[in-house]
């Protein structure tokens, strides 16, 4: 598959889960190849089904790998690409959208959303946009039971993501 124009910069994304709507405002102007990334796999089905397969209680929610183990995933552009980190974006808060990575540049399709501030991921991780609806599901995405390895008992699931135009 093609990756899109550098002018396909669609706003937001919702992510249906099995517990409510989230929908992820997308920071074009500091992170315009992450944002392309996460809205290109939303919109070939590429999250559809997958699981949130870490959970960390007033920390984080993460998923995006759909073979579920925390391993998997691939970019639109090839299997990794490049970090985009600026200064002036911080994990200030619940509900900030960042990439997952195995160390710098490794980003593929893996992502998380913060529960809590977390300013130790600070210069670690992209963040590419913020929650602007639906924090409630956050939450309680953010309170499910767990097992040791911080994987929810019961699946919690992407059903679809959604690009949205307005």
């Amino acid at each position: 598959m093609s990756i899109p124009d550098k002018n396909w910069q669609p706003p937001n994304v919702s992510i249906d889960t099995t517990m409510g709507e989230v929908v992820v405002e997308l920071y074009w102007k500091h992170a315009p190849l992450t944002c392309r990334n996460f809205a290109e796999l939303a919109r070939r089905g590429y999250y559809n089904g997958t699981k949130f397969h870490r959970i960390i209680k007033d920390f984080m929610i993460q998923g995006g790998d759909p073979t579920g183990t925390g391993r998997g995933g691939a970019s639109i552009y090839g299997k990794t690409f490049d970090d985009e980190v600026h200064a002036d974006l911080k994990h200030t808060g619940a509900g900030i959208v960042s990439m997952a990575n195995s160390g710098p540049d490794t980003n593929g399709s893996q992502f998380f959303i913060t529960l809590a501030p977390c300013q130790w991921l600070d210069g670690k991780h992209t963040i590419f946009g913020r929650i602007s609806n639906g924090m409630m599901t956050v939450k309680q995405l953010g309170q499910v039971e767990t097992d040791g390895s911080d994987r929810p008992i019961d699946d919690v699931k992407i059903i679809r993501g959604t690009v949205k135009t307005h």
